[in-house]
């Protein structure tokens, strides 16, 4: 059984290709789901999955965290604006982030180097 961190990435517009290998050049493993209107299947795919962390972004940064939250639970932080406001809400034990569009490879990165931090996971 792999003992990476595993992330799911859904992108309203089908991106996403930027934090995904963010995600892995920090040791995670990432989830990218194809196709447009991913955001709203963030939830579900990261229940499937079994993942640490859902990363939804949209124009507002909302509906796919809000939609993965009200489904299944997950902790969310939503309405996010850059890479430092994600790390915090990944200290804070959020495991959904909603964000606008934010492709970028830093913010996966940081993301699983700080989750990594705080869960000792790898």
């Amino acid at each position: 059984m792999e003992n990476k961190v595993v992330v799911v990435i859904g992108d309203r517009l089908g991106k996403g290709q930027k934090v995904a290998k963010g995600v892995e050049s920090a040791g995670g493993k990432a989830i990218l789901i194809p196709g447009m209107a991913a955001d709203m299947k963030l939830g579900d795919v990261m229940y499937e999955e079994k993942a640490d962390i859902g990363l939804s972004f949209c124009g507002s940064g909302g509906a796919g965290a809000l939609m993965a939250s009200n489904k299944h639970g997950y902790k969310s932080k939503h309405h996010l604006r850059s890479v430092d406001s994600g790390v915090t809400a990944i200290k804070e034990g959020a495991q959904v982030l909603g964000f606008g569009f934010l492709d970028s490879e830093e913010l996966g990165r940081r993301i699983v180097e700080e989750y990594l931090r705080i869960h000792k996971k790898g």
